[in-house]
């Protein structure tokens, strides 16, 4: 997995990793857990990517449009 950039430091988001219509974020505190065009949906996967690579806003975004909608939780 690649390290979660947070320019800030205050994110909950570790790690990630993605490819093709998916993610897999690794919070410090909670799990990791997949994301898929399946849930929440590929224009949300996409942003996720987006927030990912820019290494600000996942963690937040996750919180306010995602919640508990995953694909499943890995760890």
């Amino acid at each position: 997995m690649k390290p979660y950039r947070d320019d800030d430091g205050d994110s909950g988001v570790a790690a990630y990793e993605s490819g093709p219509g998916w993610i897999v974020v690794r919070f410090h505190h909670g799990g990791t857990y997949r994301y898929d065009d399946s849930h929440p949906g590929p224009l949300l996967v996409m942003e996720m990517q987006r927030l990912a690579d820019a290494g600000a806003g996942l963690n937040t975004y996750i919180n306010r449009h995602v919640r508990d909608d995953y694909a499943r939780r890995l760890a």
